[in-house]
């Protein structure tokens, strides 16, 4: 499906990114909730490490759910990942022969088969088409982070989402900070005016280098290209886009979800310069600014040996809150001190209890499926979108070097992702360098 700037525009109202998908739920036919038996039917598309991990909080979020197909573009990925599932939970997983899908039209297939809730964790690119799909099947949805390369993708995206809200579909987004409950409780605590008017942001994600595939003999150089898919920014993103994702969401939520007016930057690749690297950036910095004059720095990297940060401050007028992902920091500091540990007592009780036994990433499941036990779908693409737009538009200023608005980016005709791609397909994107890479 081809969503065009012009067809998205009449068809979504979009007139700024502000309004991105409606915030109110139009109510439609019961019919997909009432088609889930008592047992709920799981299928598993993308079967990497996050796909694996994501089918496991699944199958630990209800006492009557079970596994019962698999698809993955690559056979000996989905066998691993089966072998890993059996081992940890063999009575919940009943994937027969016939179930286990593998090519790139595996995704297809799964969705075509009798599953009630599919995980969507296959590589970015792929995420607007299986989105779609999923959707229009009626399943209800695990969505993993980020959900599209390019605003061609994200339109789709938006329009995925806001027709699954239509069709009471519930859509859960794997950007999983909005689903830790010492989160939620500090920045409920900054949106209800703890530190008073937000003056100024810093985020970062600073990490180092991930996992390579060496080159096998009969590997075609798409196959090889989908196998290493985190560095080719037309399949990942970008790590903007593919990691650092989660702090940017982190600034946006702490910013009331409020879209930035702008952002101008830089990034390159001063390290992680090897060919095998494909051509994403190893760093990028950034800054965003707000309509009410607020200012956001946002600063990513991935280069080994290198000190790591993933964090989030606010400062306002009346304090400044701390949130580090990396030490479980937690704390507001200003007119109206406040600190999360151990000790501290949630204004939800009940979330206080959770936050002893449950992962943020077993959080987003048990809400998923709880939703659909109690028939009052959630859906996160409001926020999870706007997310993914600031990523992009942030990508997008640091190619080019140039202030870029959300609104150019969401517009933009320009397509990342060769669809549809075969296993002979060959293609590339060259390397960005700020100052000469236009913005299309």
């Amino acid at each position: 499906m081809t969503l065009s700037r012009r067809h998205f525009i009449k068809t979504a109202g979009v007139v700024t990114a502000s309004a991105l998908i409606p915030k109110s739920t139009i109510l439609a036919s019961e019919s997909v909730w009432a088609a889930n038996s008592d047992t709920l039917k799981v299928g598993l598309i993308g079967c990497g490490g996050r796909g694996t991990g994501a089918a496991e909080e699944a199958l630990n979020a209800d006492p009557n759910v079970v596994l019962t197909a698999m698809a993955d573009a690559f056979g000996d990925q989905l066998d691993a990942s089966y072998k890993a599932l059996k081992g940890k939970l063999a009575q919940k997983v009943q994937v027969a022969d016939n179930k286990k899908f593998v090519g790139l039209d595996a995704y297809q297939k799964l969705i075509d088969s009798d599953v009630d809730v599919v995980l969507l964790a296959a590589p970015t690119a792929f995420r607007p088409a299986h989105l779609e799909a999923a959707v229009d099947a009626g399943k209800h949805i695990f969505c993993e982070k980020p959900f599209a390369v390019d605003g061609p993708g994200m339109r789709r995206v938006i329009m995925a989402a806001r027709k699954a809200k239509e069709k009471r579909i519930s859509l859960v987004s794997g950007l999983c900070w909005r689903y830790h409950l010492p989160k939620r409780e500090t920045f409920n605590r900054v949106l209800d005016g703890q530190i008073g008017e937000i003056l100024t942001a810093e985020a970062t994600y600073n990490t180092g280098e991930l996992w390579y595939k060496e080159r096998r003999s009969g590997w075609t150089d798409m196959e090889y290209k989908l196998r290493n898919w985190l560095y080719y920014n037309w399949l990942s993103g970008d790590h903007i886009v593919e990691q650092a994702i989660h702090s940017l969401d982190m600034l946006q939520w702490g910013m009331g979800d409020t879209m930035p007016v702008s952002v101008t930057g830089t990034g390159g690749r001063q390290k992680r310069t090897d060919g095998k690297f494909g051509n994403i950036y190893d760093h990028f910095a950034l800054t965003y600014e707000y309509s009410n004059g607020a200012k956001a720095y946002f600063y990513c990297r991935q280069q080994a040996d290198t000190v790591p940060s993933y964090a989030v401050e606010f400062t306002g007028k009346e304090g400044k809150c701390i949130v580090d992902c990396r030490t479980g920091v937690h704390e507001i500091k200003g007119k109206h001190p406040w600190k999360y540990d151990d000790e501290t007592k949630f204004t939800d009780e009940n979330a206080y209890k959770q936050s002893k036994v449950r992962s943020m990433y077993q959080q987003e499941h048990d809400e998923l499926f709880a939703s659909v036990r109690n028939k009052k779908p959630v859906n996160d693409g409001d926020w999870m979108t706007r997310s993914n737009l600031i990523a992009l538009a942030g990508r997008t200023a640091g190619y080019t070097g140039q202030t870029i608005t959300c609104e150019q980016v969401l517009c933009s005709l320009d397509t990342m992702f060769p669809e549809p791609i075969s296993w002979d397909t060959k293609y590339d994107i060259p390397i960005a360098v700020p100052g000469l890479t236009p913005f299309k």
